[in-house]
């Protein structure tokens, strides 16, 4: 642990409404994916904490789930955790994409962003798919509505001006303690990022309603006496058509999910791994209190 009275620390949360870029920034900076990405909105459900350390600051990234307007008991949650995150930390990193334009979506986070004392640093992502001469007029329109801290144009995927987003950052940091040792990269337990990444899988796999419909745990993990890591994780669906089409023909898309799975769980585990998935209906999950509990879902979390 650094306990030099010169060494920086501080929470940066990112927000922003769905499908914007937050995990795939998350995942570059931090160096390797604890957070899952997916082009369906509401990917994210729960607060990922991503550590990055420099010899001489650590910044813990929150990867808040996309502001959105509720349509379930699990829409409400999934804001309530973003938003109670603004208060939290020594600066907002408020995602946007340049490529989309500016939305309904944007102008909505903004008039929460409204509601906060602590510094927001636009950060225009994407910029790789607009022209250069477009991006004075696009900073003017997001100008207007809000007085940002600073503007960072940047491309999460290619990691173009990540470093001088970084740079910004480090002004907006306190002295401070290094909270996490060195060589950690998140402080959720290995089964929530272990399902996690079996939940990405799906979202790849499946389409339309089925994404919203679903959530993962781990019943089992563990290894076994050949080094093997052990895995039984259950996935919940809402209804028993949507638990065909999730093991798919003859349990092939189960099979899929599974197989792909297992390959970015070995990287992160750094070690062999035998998957059990199984399919249960719990029906209309999401608008179920106890039910978002059980699976995990809290807002103090």
């Amino acid at each position: 642990m650094n306990n030099k009275s010169s060494y920086k620390s501080g929470f940066v949360a990112i927000v922003g409404r769905p499908n914007v870029g937050k995990s795939t920034l998350m995942n570059h900076v931090i160096g390797q994916k604890i957070a899952i990405m997916s082009d369906k909105p509401q990917t994210t459900r729960n607060k990922i904490h991503g550590v990055y350390t420099q010899e001489s600051s650590q910044i813990v990234f929150l990867d808040t789930p996309g502001i959105h307007k509720r349509t379930s008991k699990l829409g409400d949650y999934m804001n309530q955790v973003a938003l109670n995150t603004l208060n939290e930390v020594e600066a907002v990193l408020f995602l946007v994409d340049v490529a989309a334009g500016l939305g309904g979506g944007d102008r909505f986070v903004i008039e929460q962003l409204k509601l906060v004392k602590t510094p927001v640093i636009l950060v225009m992502n994407k910029i790789d798919q607009v022209r250069p001469d477009e991006v004075p007029a696009m900073i003017q329109q997001y100008n207007e509505l809000h007085e940002f801290a600073a503007i960072v144009p940047i491309s999460a995927l290619q990691g173009n001006n990540v470093d001088r987003l970084l740079q910004v950052l480090h002004g907006y940091l306190p002295e401070g303690p290094q909270y996490y040792p060195d060589d950690q990269i998140t402080d959720h337990p290995e089964q929530f990022v272990v399902a996690e990444l079996i939940r990405e899988k799906i979202l790849h796999a499946t389409r339309e309603e089925i994404p919203h419909s679903i959530a993962v745990t781990i019943e089992d993990m563990r290894v076994q006496e050949n080094g093997v890591v052990y895995i039984s994780a259950v996935i919940f669906v809402e209804r028993d058509s949507q638990k065909g089409i999730i093991i798919g023909k003859q349990g092939a898309l189960l099979k899929q999910v599974g197989k792909q799975a297992r390959r970015d769980i070995e990287t992160l585990l750094g070690s062999r791994t035998f998957i059990e998935l199984w399919v249960k209906v719990k029906k209309d999950w999401r608008n179920h209190e106890r039910v978002l509990k059980d699976l995990g879902f809290r807002h103090d979390v």
